[in-house]
């Protein structure tokens, strides 16, 4: 089964084709993580706000920090090694 777009394998697939360092590639999702976290403060203040754009946007936060988490640990040697 295919992953939707902007699926974890879509960025991983994404960061893999640039020709940008890892450490460039994690600065860039830090960046699109605040966006959205700045979205989704500024839907919560207004009381109207759309709820499935809400669920997006903290699903697509999820999966940004979840790549932000793996390439950290990519950039960071094993202490144990």
């Amino acid at each position: 089964m295919r992953k939707p777009p902007g699926s974890d394998a879509d960025i991983e697939r994404e960061a893999a084709n640039e020709d940008i360092s890892p450490a460039m590639r994690l600065q860039e999702l830090i960046a699109q993580h605040r966006a959205l976290d700045s979205k989704i403060a500024e839907m919560y203040s207004h009381p109207a706000h759309n709820q499935i754009l809400m669920q997006r946007l903290k699903k697509e936060k999820l999966r940004l920090k979840d790549c932000i988490q793996r390439l950290k640990d990519e950039l960071i040697p094993d202490l144990n090694a």
